[in-house]
């Protein structure tokens, strides 16, 4: 199975500078005009899985909840206060305050929220 987590954005550019540039998730692939969408695909680097962001006139963008997350491992607390202070993004309380504790929840441009944690996954 692959996996592919696409969302559309009204400022795509702006989305994808922030998770390419700030967050360094590589640029795997783009497109225009595909059938009324442009986009820009990221990979989420050691997992085979991509981030898909899309843009276009007719639908409106989902709006961003405070347990929307996308969760990044990280390793470390020097790779998190790396990526947060490249990115520039807004740090924000986790509406859950296990994320607080585990690493620094930032808001993308969209008000979406992406946790960077300073630990690796393991199942228990």
């Amino acid at each position: 199975m692959q996996v592919r987590i696409a969302r559309q954005t009204p400022q795509l550019q702006t989305v994808v500078a922030f998770y390419r540039d700030g967050l360094g998730l590589p640029e795997v692939g783009r497109f225009e005009d595909h059938e009324g969408y442009d986009g820009v695909m990221l990979d989420l680097p050691g997992t085979g899985a991509h981030l898909e962001f899309t843009a276009t006139a007719h639908v409106a963008p989902p709006s961003p909840h405070v347990e929307d997350l996308l969760v990044l491992y990280l390793g470390s607390r020097e790779a998190v206060d790396a990526l947060v202070a490249r990115s520039g993004a807004p740090v924000v309380p986790s509406a859950n305050p296990f994320w607080d504790r585990a690493g620094v929840t930032v808001a993308d441009p969209d008000g979406f929220r992406v946790v960077l944690v300073a630990g690796h996954w393991s199942p228990r």
